[in-house]
């Protein structure tokens, strides 16, 4: 596989230090892939080995990170596969966490696989065999190797929904020319905030490539909800409710703190706590049980009856707890991580609480609260006085909900555009069908 022309001197740098890290690198993924319950010939598709064949016909292949990325590309993919009839997908991630939430909502004619490591090896056998026309990378998954080396074995290649940080733009400013090299591999980028965009051009990128999109995280396709298991849960889990999603460290203690704040005004009053990572399970419990909480966890299968805690410690059940939910504080917001899109409880109708610091979602929250979708809580005392006051107000409620439902429906109209964009930038594939 020839490398192409216009190789920076830090490109190479990186692929030699790739190549020497290479077996540290692949020690870390498969401990950790390992804890996280994934089969061993799986934890092999990070070395490039594949544990499914190709299918036939033209290919688009869509890489994200994690779970967020992963999610909010499908509706993309249903759109792309049902204007090309002939047509496959192929999904790949980096983590335990988005395989899982992946396996009960890939669409039709697709399929997924981890993501190969950064290095030539595993690439050289990720491309040989899937041999993609179309690659469409999604958000911040700017691996060097794989870009250039996907595009000299002759995928036309996208980056959408591009979001990087003042940090990361500031980092590869230091290496311009090879952030240069490396936006010059894809046909067409596309920002979901004009930060980046701003950012991108800066650095030196092609303005008739790059332009600011709309968010696909905005256009998310609803997780799916078991009907059955929910209206189990409605009748075990009478009264008032409301839920704490995508916690992280530091964020659980003052989410109790604000559930035992509103349980003070509202008696019987529940938490459904799911957190961002639910390996943390026994940690948040041990949070729980020192406050002298109820709880139940959903792992360990036991029924939420009686419980003050409901401890969603599962994957891929979203669209079940935002369902039950009539209310839901959205973590990642109360410390470090940058917040969380409030897009997909949106599909709900589920108004969102959310703390100050979401600064990965400037835009989205901006546009949140300017509807009067969102509220924004300084801390838990102020969360812990919303939750009361909006539990105990239907009128109030009631209108948070409306205005998130009208804001998800608008949002969502730009998907066929950003589909049809991408296949009229990308390598023209057989079986055309317009988009309806």
């Amino acid at each position: 596989m020839a490398q192409p022309s216009g190789m920076t001197p830090f490109y190479r740098f990186y692929c030699g230090v790739a190549t020497m890290l290479a077996p540290l690198a692949w020690r870390r993924v498969r401990a950790k892939l390992t804890a996280e319950g994934i089969a061993p010939a799986r934890i092999r598709e990070r070395q490039g080995h594949a544990t499914l064949p190709r299918p036939e016909g033209p290919l688009f292949w869509f890489h994200a990170a994690s779970v967020g990325e992963s999610v909010s590309v499908l509706a993309l993919v249903e759109r792309m596969l049902a204007a090309r009839p002939g047509a496959q997908a192929l999904v790949t991630s980096g983590t335990g966490g988005a395989a899982k939430v992946l396996a009960d909502r890939l669409p039709e004619r697709t399929r997924h696989q981890f993501a190969p490591l950064d290095t030539a090896a595993a690439l050289r056998r990720f491309l040989r065999h899937w041999r993609p026309d179309a690659g469409i990378f999604v958000e911040s998954e700017l691996w060097p190797q794989m870009i250039v080396r996907a595009r000299a074995a002759g995928t036309r290649l996208a980056l959408v929904n591009a979001r990087m940080s003042k940090g990361s733009l500031r980092n590869w400013g230091r290496f311009d020319d090879t952030f240069r090299f490396l936006l010059d591999q894809f046909d067409l980028v596309r920002t979901q905030d004009r930060a980046t965009l701003d950012g991108l051009l800066a650095l030196g990128a092609d303005p008739a490539r790059v332009a600011q999109g709309p968010n696909l995280k905005a256009m998310i396709a609803p997780p799916p909800v078991d009907a059955t298991e929910l209206e189990r849960l409605r009748a075990t889990l009478p009264g008032p409710l409301w839920a704490a999603a995508a916690t992280h460290a530091g964020e659980e203690e003052q989410v109790l703190d604000a559930h035992m704040a509103a349980r003070a005004q509202i008696p019987g009053l529940r938490l459904l706590l799911i957190p961002r990572h639910p390996d943390r399970a026994e940690e948040i419990a041990r949070l729980v049980h020192d406050r002298g909480l109820g709880l139940a966890q959903r792992s360990k299968g036991e029924a939420p009856d009686g419980a003050e805690v409901y401890l969603a410690d599962t994957f891929g059940e979203m669209g079940l707890w935002y369902s039950l939910a009539p209310l839901a504080f959205l973590g990642g917001s109360l410390c470090d991580a940058g917040g969380h899109t409030p897009y997909e409880p949106a599909c709900f109708g589920t108004p969102v609480l959310h703390g100050p610091r979401y600064a990965n979602f400037a835009e989205t929250y901006a546009a949140f609260d300017g509807a009067g979708a969102a509220l924004e809580v300084p801390d838990a005392g102020a969360l812990g006085t919303e939750v009361a006051r909006l539990l105990t107000d239907e009128a109030a409620l009631t209108a948070l909900s409306e205005a998130t439902r009208a804001l998800s429906a608008d949002q969502r109209g730009g998907l066929d555009a950003v589909a049809q964009e991408l296949l009229d930038s990308l390598a023209p594939l057989s079986d055309p069908a317009p988009l309806v």
